[in-house]
């Protein structure tokens, strides 16, 4: 699965402005939480990035996603459904927890870091067992969060969405 393919998953998701006083993120846009973009800012003088959130537009995310995201979950080099599992995970839970999830699931080191290790690994694992672990690990940590009265419905529904579209991608 490409990035861009990838990212149009999970900017359905994401959507545009939002700053629910139930989500910890605060002020979002296209899932960019202000505090990401402030410090993506801050780290990348040169990016020509707003500092506003509100006028983040989605090019501009994307390199965000692309830059934090993408690279750190070594999308390119997982296999197509579960760059997409790990990917949307990283977005919606952290990248860490997304990297620990899938090495908890691949039953290799878990220290968070998704290298040369998990990346073998995961090519060498079964897709759809994979896939069921991934799914499973991200709907524990959803439950774990505490959230659910306020989140639960529209988490698991994501979730759902994404191992269904993690699916299609692997039978294309």
């Amino acid at each position: 699965m490409s990035f861009d393919a990838a990212l149009e998953f999970v900017l359905g998701y994401e959507g545009g402005y939002s700053n629910n006083p139930k989500d910890p993120g605060g002020e979002t846009n296209l899932g960019i939480t202000q505090r990401t973009l402030t410090e993506y800012v801050r780290t990348h003088s040169s990016s020509g990035l707003p500092t506003d959130v509100r006028a983040l537009k989605r090019g501009q995310a994307a390199k965000i996603y692309y830059d934090w995201y993408w690279t750190p979950i070594s999308g390119d080099d997982l296999p197509p459904p579960i760059a997409l599992l790990v990917f949307d995970c990283a977005v919606n839970q952290g990248v860490a927890r997304a990297a620990r999830i899938l090495q908890d699931a691949l039953g290799v080191k878990v220290d968070g870091v998704i290298g040369p290790l998990t990346i073998a690994a995961a090519r060498q694992a079964t897709a759809a067992v994979l896939m069921r672990e991934i799914a499973l690990g991200r709907a524990l940590a959803y439950v774990a969060t505490g959230n659910m009265q306020a989140f639960g419905k529209g988490w698991f529904r994501r979730l759902f969405a994404c191992v269904i579209e993690a699916v299609r991608v692997m039978r294309a």
